[in-house]
């Protein structure tokens, strides 16, 4: 073996190990919906893991176009219940009791919570073809709702 190829399989090796990421193609089927997900629209970004057997979706980072106000002093201002109105946004869960269907491949009977109403939904959530995380929100009925598209960062 030349010394080259020892120095080049070392490389990737190390780049590897420090990218802190594992290859979405080595997660197990349930866990290909893990990890950092931005909105289409560009203006969040969510972690979602595994906890026990359910998933959660928790928000680490938004910009709510008013750069005078930062993120970290945004709080649960619109709860219905008052006591959770002080807890700040950045660090919630806002997607939990996602369990993952193998038939259909795709994550269902969770809930999401809509910060800027207060409001709890229904939800599910599949991976399309192109990677593209789609989360759908809706009122009993999957029919009647709002999907949200994520893109893997």
């Amino acid at each position: 073996m030349s010394n080259s190829f020892l120095l080049s399989f070392f490389s990737l090796l190390l780049i590897t190990a420090n990218s802190g990421k594992a290859p979405v193609a080595t997660l197990a089927a349930d866990e290909q919906i893990c990890g950092k997900w931005r909105n289409q629209e560009k203006n969040l970004v969510v972690q979602v893991y595994k906890e026990n057997r359910e998933f959660k979706a928790k928000i680490i980072w938004f910009n709510n176009g008013e750069g005078n106000k930062a993120m970290e002093s945004w709080t649960d201002k619109h709860n219905p219940d008052p006591t959770l109105r002080s807890r700040k946004l950045l660090g919630m869960n806002v997607l939990e009791k996602l369990v993952y269907d193998r038939d259909s491949n795709s994550w269902e009977d969770g809930m999401i919570y809509d910060a800027q109403n207060g409001k709890h939904w229904n939800s599910s959530a599949y991976i399309n073809k192109d990677g593209a995380l789609k989360v759908k929100g809706y009122w009993h009925f999957k029919f009647i709702g709002k999907t949200m598209t994520f893109n893997r960062i």
